[in-house]
């Protein structure tokens, strides 16, 4: 039990950590990259984000489980929210 709060309150204090710092969409919108040059830049940064998010996991000495949903959060919230591949939101009427 005190491993889960752990682990939760951690992801919390690394996603609010890396919400000051822009994601990696965000860059790839400032640059107005697109196309391959997006894709390959978006996956490099996503290699190096979830590098930077096993070395922070292990400097916090987690392990199992705790390790595992640390760092995909970590990366998932360093990489950002890829737009829609059709242009419209989530919540878009359908029809």
């Amino acid at each position: 039990m005190h491993k889960t709060i752990l682990a939760i309150a951690l992801s919390l204090f690394a996603a609010s950590a890396l919400a000051a710092d822009p994601s990696c969409t965000d860059r790839a919108n400032e640059k107005k990259l697109a196309g391959a040059a997006r894709t390959s830049f978006l996956k490099k940064c996503e290699t190096d984000a979830k590098s930077a998010c096993e070395l922070q996991a292990k400097e916090r000495k987690l392990s199992g489980a705790a390790q595992t949903s640390f760092v995909r959060k970590c990366t998932r919230d360093s990489v950002g929210a890829p737009p829609p591949a059709d242009g419209k939101g989530a919540g878009a009427p359908k029809g």
